[in-house]
């Protein structure tokens, strides 16, 4: 894009497509880049949702899609690309959190997760990534969570699609270098949004589980969350950084949390480096 530097950066204006716009993380992320003088289309199931946004900012522009529908990807990609002459950055944000043991979670429900959190997704990236790479440039940017580096109780569904999702975008991140197209996974720890509030799904409970889900909830309430406000600050020091990282923590409790979970996968891959080393032969 060409233009006058971004306030207070030394950044052009930069055009945005941002999916689930209408709250939480997207909604951050939309206002911060509006708020510096870039331009954003932001997404929503229900456009009424973004109609606030619209208001405010002239450089807004409010579009319905759905990231199980391809039809609708393609069609909001596509207009995101006329009207804002071309893409800069795309933010994957859309998505949600399902909640159950492993054994309570059925086919559907599954499937379900895996539709929305990985195929969406991969849907956005394709539509997109023609014109990226067509011009030489282009971020995409993949919300994940500290739960595509571990996983917790509970919430098997979710895990097994934020895992599916930072594969996916590892593989590509590799594949579209040579184009000028960075890619960035996202891992946010617990955060003031509406995950496990009112967009998230359960599956039916089986009583088994019942202690499993109260240990699950009181260890939640004991956290601080962060807020997503200051996510969209750090995701716009991210996308203006001139070499942005392929995987990055959101969040004070973060760090500490994923190295404890690569210290106790190390030490017990080493305590049974024997057994690594008996089945080469």
């Amino acid at each position: 894009m060409t233009g006058t530097a971004t306030p207070g950066t030394n950044v052009a204006p930069r055009s945005w497509l941002v999916t689930g716009a209408s709250r939480g993380f997207g909604r951050a992320f939309a206002t911060a880049a509006l708020e510096r003088g870039d331009r954003v289309a932001g997404t929503a199931r229900d456009l009424a949702a973004l109609d606030d946004l619209r208001a405010r900012y002239p450089r807004f522009l409010p579009l319905r899609l759905d990231v199980d529908d391809a039809a609708s990807v393609r069609d909001a990609v596509a207009e995101a690309e006329r009207h804002l002459d071309g893409l800069d950055v795309v933010v994957n944000n859309a998505g949600y959190g399902h909640f159950g043991a492993v054994e309570e979670v059925t086919d559907g429900e599954l499937r379900a997760q895996l539709e929305t959190n990985v195929l969406g997704p991969l849907r956005v990236v394709r539509a997109a990534l023609p014109g990226m790479r067509g011009r030489g440039r282009g971020h995409l940017v993949q919300i994940s969570s500290i739960g595509g580096v571990g996983a917790f109780a509970n919430l098997g569904a979710y895990h097994a699609s934020k895992w599916a999702l930072e594969a996916l975008s590892e593989s590509l991140s590799v594949e579209v270098a040579r184009y000028g197209v960075g890619v960035t996974i996202v891992e946010p720890g617990g955060y003031a949004t509406d995950w496990a509030g009112s967009s998230a799904r359960h599956s039916a409970p089986l009583p088994a589980y019942d202690p499993m889900r109260a240990e699950a909830a009181a260890r939640r309430g004991a956290q601080e969350p962060g807020d997503p406000a200051g996510a969209a600050r750090a995701l716009l020091e991210v996308v203006d950084a001139p070499e942005p990282p392929l995987r990055v923590l959101f969040g004070e409790l973060a760090p500490g949390i994923v190295r404890g979970i690569y210290e106790r996968r190390l030490a017990e891959w080493g305590a049974w480096g024997s057994v690594a080393a008996a089945a080469q032969r």
